[in-house]
């Protein structure tokens, strides 16, 4: 789901590529466009090479990482507190980006929440703080 807000969000672009690295993902899913088009822009690269895994659950982590490939992988300057954000990790730029932009204030315990399930009222927060005009 959160492929394809992230999609709609930036205009439902269409993906110029035909090919399908993902076995999990068919034309009759309304997912498909958004899956390519987040592939082949480097938001995503599925779970392994074959699988995207559209059932699972995304956490926290990931769809601040999503979000932050989608808008190009800006810089921060942020220093995060978070206890449970360690340098060095896939999504530690995109959550002090995020932190930095007011996008995310964490669970209010001094976390993130990198591991929490993202529901649907965080992706459409995260999405609106960064994307609406300000």
């Amino acid at each position: 789901q959160i492929v394809t807000f992230l999609w709609r969000a930036m205009g439902k672009p269409a993906p110029t590529t035909t090919e399908n690295p993902f076995v999990d993902v068919t034309e009759d899913n309304f997912f498909y466009e958004a899956v390519l088009w987040a592939y082949e822009n480097g938001i995503t690269t599925g779970v392994d090479a074959t699988h995207f895994n559209p059932t699972g659950e995304c956490n926290r982590a990931q769809a601040v990482t999503f979000l932050w490939r989608a808008l190009g992988e800006p810089e921060s300057t942020a220093d995060v507190d978070f206890t449970d954000v360690q340098p060095g990790q896939f999504y530690s730029a995109p959550v002090a980006w995020a932190f930095e932009k007011g996008i995310t204030n964490g669970m209010g315990d001094g976390t993130f929440g990198v591991l929490e399930s993202c529901n649907r009222a965080q992706v459409v927060t995260f999405l609106y703080r960064a994307l609406a005009p300000r």
